[in-house]
């Protein structure tokens, strides 16, 4: 069987893009959550631990050789150039761990790749379309006070370091709205459809 289609979600904090892909998981699609991913190499890949060690020093890793995400977040948000240095090493790992995660999904017509940052389809990329996942911004407030410890202006100081929802639309090929009037399930079930309906030769 040729190989799956590849369709990536993104979206902003609080959107939803998480619950859209477990919709497609409930469908039976196999989906790749990227910063899921990249939190598990940095713990368990080897040669990444190696790397992000000799870059940052050994407080990169607490005492039991955990990723110590507070010390290196206060150390590379401070200097571009050792957040771009820590990108360079952790997502060439992530990209080839999409490709192997990709070669082992068998018998699927599509596959669906989570990312909060991506690239629209063909850039620098191996996608075949993006949805991007929007929320009206209140909305999108109240469900992160609801799921995380954090204060309403953490929480706003967050949404505006993201890339906004004008840009995430420059990428879309697909936009799934997820406000308290708007029903998921359909949205999903329409693209699941279209998909499934895709020649991939």
């Amino acid at each position: 069987m040729s190989a799956p289609l590849q369709i990536g979600v993104t979206g902003g904090i609080g959107s939803g893009k998480s619950v859209v892909c477990e919709l497609f998981s409930c469908l039976g699609i196999p989906v790749y959550n990227a910063d899921s991913r990249a939190k598990w190499l940095t713990n368990n890949n080897q040669q990444v631990k190696a790397d992000i060690t000799q870059l940052l020093g050994a407080r990169a890793y607490n005492s039991e050789g955990k990723y110590d995400t507070a010390f290196v977040a206060s150390v590379v948000f401070k200097d571009g150039n050792l957040l771009k240095k820590l990108n360079s090493i952790v997502h060439p790992a992530v990209l080839k761990d999409t490709e192997d995660w990709v070669g082992r999904q068998k018998n699927v017509h599509y596959v669906i790749k989570e990312a909060a940052i991506m690239n629209k389809a063909g850039d620098k990329n191996t996608l075949d379309f993006v949805i991007v996942v929007e929320s009206d911004i209140a909305l999108r407030v109240a469900r992160i006070l609801k799921r995380d410890r954090r204060s309403e202006s953490e929480i706003r100081a967050i949404i505006e370091r993201q890339v906004s929802d004008e840009a995430r639309r420059q990428v879309a090929d697909f936009v799934i709205t997820n406000n308290t009037n708007s029903t998921l399930i359909p949205q999903v079930v329409q693209l699941h459809k279209k998909f499934l309906s895709i020649d991939k030769n």
